[in-house]
């Protein structure tokens, strides 16, 4: 039991490629991506978490906050 609790969720390619993916159409301009860019590179996280720092977590947050400010910023502009 005390195994189970202590398993970390391995990062797939898969959960790289979808947050990248998603990254280059929010970047791209397709802002209707954004959710998945927020979800995937969430759960990207969440998943690789358990090998960082606190450091290395609250950088890979502000990152994340980064580009939805960037792409809420583009998005505002456009309209």
């Amino acid at each position: 039991m005390a195994d189970q609790l202590q398993q970390v969720e391995k990062v797939l390619p898969e959960d790289i490629a979808r947050t990248f993916e998603a990254a280059v159409n929010v970047f791209q301009g397709k802002t209707e991506h954004m959710d998945d860019l927020l979800k995937n590179g969430g759960t990207l996280l969440r998943k690789v978490s358990k090998n960082f720092s606190s450091t290395q977590m609250i950088l890979g947050v502000a990152a994340l906050a980064v580009v939805s400010i960037i792409v809420i910023n583009r998005a505002s502009q456009d309209e």
